[in-house]
């Protein structure tokens, strides 16, 4: 490898370290934060939240990566292009595959990366992630049963226990249930217990009383000497874990289970996850060869509508939706398969059209008219603000 395509490598490496740490931080957050209630509603320690944060990192890398990479490839480009370091690798007489090539080996690299990942670790991850919920699912028995907690059980459903009265009695039992539209259910028992039925756990509370009080106001008192609330059906078993498409591992949807329940209802869902994970690979290179073609070449800027960050991610954002949504239509129509494979394949011949041509690749001149105006109102508007503080800052140092 030239000393050239070593510097280009190295650059490139460096932002796209910085970009996929950052990214993957900025996603991450947004997936952790929908998880909170896993501490907050069913009681687990915070380690157990951070396990199943860390197992979020496998599912959200192939989707980042390519991402991580255009803004990469298409920053470096841009810049060594306004420093005039493209003009002089084009002026030594050096062909364009110094370029090209190690654009293109940071890519294959990356593209390797991420079918590892998803093919290799993400299933595992899925399925590490779905015993931990199941196993806090599992351990709520031990949770509703602390004393002077107030705990969720599911939607519309809230247990309290006042205390572990001896021989595993409890006392205080408050129950609140609204899970029937337009009615709520309050339930107090002074004593209870939890009782097993085979595979059943049943809450028996002793002399209390129900509250039944519906949308129209009517409320109705029931003394009970002793009621049963059935709580089976949330206690679910590490055993009872659902494992869905995106979960199985690559060998596993190669060759289904013909006892999959899931495989018997929804064969298609199996083949559609194959082929996406066949597929997501490619658009690291897709990617690649879209940072080339749009900031691959040396010219001024005067010839540049938009900035060629901006027109490589709106580019490249586009192509990605065509893969999401071939690929979400898989599942229910088998033809969109072909549409999962052939997003990626057309748009790298674009891509290498424009490269092999010396054409740059553009956004059509009314989006980027578009765009440059948008970003000229946010600019003047800006402008506007700081003038507008500014001027308030000097009247207040004025009247002082």
């Amino acid at each position: 490898m030239k000393v050239v395509e070593r510097y280009i490598m190295r650059r490139a490496f460096a932002v796209f370290a910085l970009a996929l740490v950052w990214t993957l931080a900025i996603v991450w957050t947004t997936q952790v934060l929908a998880r909170i209630d896993l501490v907050t509603d069913s009681g687990q320690s915070a380690l157990t939240f951070f396990e199943v944060a860390a197992l979020i990192i496998p599912t959200i890398v192939p989707i980042v990566v390519p991402f991580a990479l255009v803004v990469a490839v298409a920053q470096i480009l841009s810049v060594m292009n306004s420093d005039s370091e493209l003009a002089v690798v084009n002026a030594a007489g050096a062909s364009r595959w110094t370029i090209v090539r190690p654009i293109m080996l940071l890519a294959i690299a990356a593209s390797v990366f991420s079918f590892a990942v998803d093919n290799g670790v993400d299933p595992y991850a899925r399925q590490k992630n779905r015993e931990l919920i199941a196993s806090s699912r599992a351990d709520l028995l031990s949770l509703i049963i602390q004393e002077g907690t107030f705990r969720k059980i599911d939607d519309g459903l809230f247990l309290q226990v006042g205390e572990r009265l001896p021989d595993n009695r409890l006392g205080g039992i408050f129950v609140a249930d609204s899970r029937e539209e337009g009615v709520n259910l309050i339930y107090y028992a002074k004593t209870g217990s939890i009782i097993e039925r085979g595979d059943e756990k049943v809450l028996m509370m002793n002399d209390g009383v129900i509250h039944r009080k519906t949308m129209t106001g009517d409320l109705s008192v029931i003394r009970f000497t002793s009621y049963a609330f059935d709580l089976s059906a949330f206690m679910s078993a590490s055993s009872d874990i659902l494992l869905l498409p995106k979960d199985r591992t690559t060998q596993y949807l190669l060759n289904p289970s013909p006892n999959d329940k899931m495989y018997q209802q929804k064969p298609n869902r199996y083949l559609a996850e194959l082929n996406q994970r066949f597929s997501e690979w490619s658009y690291s290179l897709v990617f690649a060869l879209i940072a080339l073609a749009v900031a691959g070449d040396a010219r001024s800027h005067r010839e540049a509508r938009v900035h060629p960050l901006i027109t490589a991610i709106a580019i490249a954002l586009f192509v990605r939706w065509l893969g999401f949504f071939a690929a979400g239509k898989a599942d229910k129509v088998p033809q969109y398969a072909y549409m999962v494979y052939g997003v990626p394949i057309v748009a790298s011949a674009i891509a290498i059209w424009f490269i092999v041509s010396n054409r740059t690749m553009e956004l059509p001149v009314a989006w980027a008219d578009w765009i440059t105006n948008l970003a000229g109102r946010f600019s003047d508007g800006w402008s506007a603000i700081k003038l507008r503080f500014a001027r308030r800052g000097a009247s207040g140092q004025g009247a002082g």
